[in-house]
């Protein structure tokens, strides 16, 4: 009599156990599922929100090409994404919550250099790598050894303007219309304004407007009485829009010239007609017919329906620049590549180096084959490329020139 109680309390702790079992097992698979956590701050609100939703088109685009081939030695890379709504306080803040919290092992973005100048010391504080798309502003790269941008800088976009201005449109006198709170805006503008005038062009007159005015009259009618043949704005497309609206109704007839900041499908909806004739330099033009990039236009089309601006496109870039930075760590470093995969709470001395070796592998990106051109990160952590030139005619972009660093 005694055996059956033993084998009824035998199976009672048989089931207990096994009830105990299916309760931990999750906790189990979760302990033994690696992924690597990569951040980006975009304004995916707000009145810069095409540059925000291009950008996130493009890294998610090249986030699931390479978690479909089987991500970074087997682990899957996953993208935690935060909406700035374009504010420089905001993108702080989003910095701020993915490095502490999420601990992402580096940040992709942003658009806006201001933006970008909120989060790059966070960054670098942090020892977490940032690579931004498209701020051209120089100070951005300036932060530290662990920021990087795959574009190229203000001082480069605006010499290539003032060349364009001088030898191609042999234009003597130009105004400039900056946006005063835009570090994008003033970086170009002083980089134009010199070049220029070192190429024997006269700066008509210097005015300024700030982001969010509706009302530009003031300052264009100022700039029409110094007498230029072209005004330079280098504005967000949000801006110029409705300046070219209002220059025309001014009566001016001169071209506009403007920087990246123009690269976007509203511009034209914004401006209308009045958009045509005018000029901007850019990081690619999706008229060329280099297979890498029609490939891309075709994939982001099939994907996305509709053509890549440059925010995709570089964006894109980036983020493949970062993914194949972190497949050399995973291939060279099998204890770097554990601290990747670590937490920070858990391992802080082992994911600080492996992200500082995270760091040097991007730093030594040499030809990498971009969509916007072949991408070498020089000492100062910007990228050496050409720069296309582009008129826009009847709505749409069309290539003038392409201008070599």
């Amino acid at each position: 009599m005694q055996g059956k109680p033993d084998q009824r309390n035998a199976r009672g702790l048989t089931t207990a156990l096994a009830g105990v079992a299916v309760l931990l097992a999750p906790l189990g698979c979760a302990k033994q599922v690696q992924e690597i956590k990569v951040g980006e701050y975009s304004s995916l609100t707000g009145d810069k929100a095409t540059f925000g939703i291009s950008t996130h088109n493009g890294i998610q685009m090249a986030l699931d090409e390479l978690n479909a081939a089987g991500g970074i030695g087997g682990v899957q890379v996953r993208l935690i994404t935060e909406d700035d709504q374009g504010k420089p306080e905001e993108a702080a803040t989003a910095v701020q919550k993915l490095v502490s919290q999420d601990q992402v092992v580096a940040v992709l973005g942003e658009v806006a250099s201001s933006n970008s100048l909120q989060g790059a010391p966070i960054c670098q504080k942090n020892g977490v790598p940032m690579i931004t798309p498209a701020s051209t502003n120089e100070k951005v790269t300036q932060q530290g050894d662990y920021i990087f941008r795959v574009c190229f800088i203000d001082p480069f976009q605006g010499t290539v303007m003032a060349k364009f201005a001088a030898q191609s449109l042999n234009l003597k006198r130009v105004g400039i219309l900056r946006d005063a709170r835009s570090d994008y805006s003033i970086g170009l503008a002083n980089s134009f304004k010199e070049t220029f005038a070192s190429l024997g062009g006269e700066i008509s007159g210097d005015e300024a407007y700030q982001q969010g005015d509706v009302d530009f009259k003031g300052p264009l009618t100022a700039l029409i009485a110094t007498g230029p043949e072209a005004l330079f704005v280098p504005g967000y497309y949000t801006e110029v829009g409705l300046i070219a609206r209002q220059v025309r109704e001014l009566g001016f007839t001169g071209p506009l010239l403007g920087g990246d900041g123009w690269d976007s499908p509203k511009l034209v909806e914004i401006g209308g007609e009045a958009m045509n004739g005018h000029y901007f330099s850019n990081h690619y033009t999706e008229q060329d017919p280099s297979p890498v990039i029609q490939g891309f236009i075709q994939k982001y089309k099939a994907k996305y329906n509709q053509v890549p601006d440059a925010m995709g496109a570089l964006s894109y870039d980036a983020a493949r620049v970062l993914f194949a930075a972190l497949q050399q760590v995973q291939a060279a470093s099998p204890e770097e590549w554990k601290g990747l995969l670590a937490t920070g709470a858990a391992k802080p001395e082992a994911r600080r180096a492996a992200m500082a070796a995270l760091r040097d592998r991007i730093a030594a990106t040499s030809s990498f084959p971009g969509v916007t051109g072949a991408i070498t990160l020089d000492e100062q952590r910007n990228a050496r490329k050409p720069a296309v030139v582009l008129s826009i005619k009847e709505g749409k972009y069309a290539f003038v020139e392409q201008i070599a660093p």
